[in-house]
């Protein structure tokens, strides 16, 4: 095994940075350009100030020499690391030092990569590295850490073992086939592989969720033209990101910002108003609009609680969109009606039966065609429970000044319709398409095992399909992997780690 060294820190100019040595020969090189205590003499986990030579033995720079031998260090080999001046001379002349003494420049990820090889982290754990140097939230950097400490990966460990036993038993069976000797017990057979499946498809199902807390969840703000759409996308980001006007149809474009709320990182997209339009402009932005409620996560039906009718218009378009998903994997989103301009509406007075007989006619009956149009808002929101409730949609309501700010706590509405509370708990969520694409593997061959048990098929299918979940399941931590999915996943990591 060679001897590698790459710069840890990120690039460029800082206050100090940080190079790793590993391999055999780490502490000699390291030695061979260090001016003090010999670090050949020094304890593992101990840091020592000398100053580092390039390699014609000139003082390069004043630094720590921070000492590891394995197996107790992060590759489990003997490793070095030398803090120095941030200077991208020094940086570089050290590295070029090592070198001609023997090390290597390390690849993408290879020192996670051999902390793999050498058992100390499963790959799982290791990917889980990536992800928590990646993190930008709280709720990301949670999931990574839920991850590296190995919860996921004990979890598919134990779904392993359950399923080992009776594996090894049922292939026995098959050695003794012309015995006719059953070893492995079908009805506790079908009892382990029914909890089995029930557990990868749990798993499974918070794929979406998880992704969604790793890289910010899609949280599109939709509705008709002028029901404050924008002026909410402004609240929330606390900035005037997009233009407010009363003129109709003003967001022509979907508008896009993050901002993180309770830890948790939200995209925002303001889209066009949803409504027919002859404009080419417009319905291209409609379209587009379109686009964004089918890939959302959360979806905030925006209507104007002055104009009841504005729920009715939004939601028919809403409601084709999403039916169109019904063949979809990705689940349906978490839908909040949010009834806007609360402020209008609480600072209207209420009005006594002899005022209303001093109303000219024109306005009371404007006043009835509104009481209309809230009956059929009523309706309309009917209709959206019971599409939620076939469809398995979570439904909120809320009522909201997007202007003023009065009304719900907005904030706190939107961590309920993300489910945050799921990051408060000890329940395990899938964010790697890698890990999830091995469940969906795994859900599959072990629905094949109990449809085998339960129509008595030859004991080689059944072992045949059993094996397969295993080998998925197997898949997700590295029990069994291939050198091209190990340098897919290394790969990704940067030089320095």
């Amino acid at each position: 095994m060679s001897t590698i060294c790459a710069i840890s820190t990120p690039g460029g100019v800082g206050g100090i940075a940080v190079v790793r040595i590993s391999g055999p020969e780490a502490i000699d090189i390291a030695d061979r350009l260090w001016l003090g205590k010999s670090l050949k003499q020094c304890d593992s986990h101990t840091a020592h100030l000398g100053w580092i030579t390039d390699s014609c033995g000139e003082r390069l720079d004043q630094g720590v020499a921070t000492i590891f031998r394995g197996p107790r260090s992060f590759t489990g080999e003997d490793t070095v690391e030398f803090s120095i001046h941030g200077s991208l001379y020094i940086q570089r002349e050290l590295l070029n030092s090592l070198l001609a003494n023997g090390c290597r420049m390390a690849e993408a990820g290879e020192f996670t990569r051999r902390a793999f090889t050498s058992g100390l982290i499963d790959l799982a754990e290791a990917e889980a590295v990536a992800d928590v140097i990646a993190s930008t939230s709280r709720a990301s950097h949670r999931l990574a850490v839920s991850q590296m400490k190995g919860d996921f990966s004990q979890r598919i460990a134990h779904l392993r073992e359950s399923l080992l036993d009776l594996a090894s038993l049922l292939e026995l069976e098959l050695d003794f086939s012309d015995q006719e000797v059953e070893f492995a017990s079908r009805e506790r057979l079908m009892q382990i592989a029914i909890a089995v499946k029930d557990t990868v498809n749990t798993l499974a199902g918070t794929f979406h969720r998880g992704q969604a807390f790793r890289t910010g969840i899609p949280t599109a703000i939709v509705g008709a033209t002028n029901v404050g759409k924008s002026t909410l996308l402004n609240r929330l980001l606390h900035d005037d990101r997009a233009i407010v006007s009363d003129i109709h149809g003003t967001t022509r474009d979907t508008i896009e910002d993050t901002t993180e709320i309770g830890g948790v990182i939200f995209r925002f997209i303001d889209t066009a108003g949803l409504r027919d339009t002859s404009d080419t402009i417009e319905a291209m932005g409609i379209n587009r609009s379109i686009q964004r409620i089918r890939n959302a996560s959360i979806i905030i039906l925006v209507a104007d609680t002055t104009r009841p009718e504005t729920l009715s218009e939004a939601w028919h378009r809403i409601e084709d969109t999403l039916s169109d998903r019904r063949n979809a994997s990705q689940p349906y989103p978490t839908l909040l009606i949010l009834w806007n301009k609360t402020d209008i509406t609480n600072n209207q007075p209420d009005i006594t039966t002899e005022e209303s007989s001093k109303i000219p006619e024109n306005k009371t009956h404007s006043n009835a065609k509104q009481s209309q149009n809230r009956y059929n808002s009523d309706e309309i929101e009917q209709r959206i429970k019971d599409f939620c409730k076939i469809n398995g949609m979570e439904l909120h309501h809320a009522h909201y000044s997007a202007k003023t700010g009065e009304g719900c706590d907005i904030e706190d509405v939107l961590m309920k319709c993300a489910a945050t509370d799921m990051l408060n708990n000890s329940e395990i969520i899938v964010t790697n398409a890698r890990h999830y694409q091995s469940l969906i593997n795994a859900l599959d061959s072990i629905s094949r095992v109990i449809d085998g048990l339960n129509t008595n098929i030859p004991p080689e299918f059944v072992a045949q399909d059993l094996r397969q979940t295993l080998t998925s399941l197997g898949e997700i931590t590295g029990t069994i992997s291939t050198p091209q999915i190990l340098s897919s996943i290394f790969s990704r990591f940067c030089i320095g780690k």
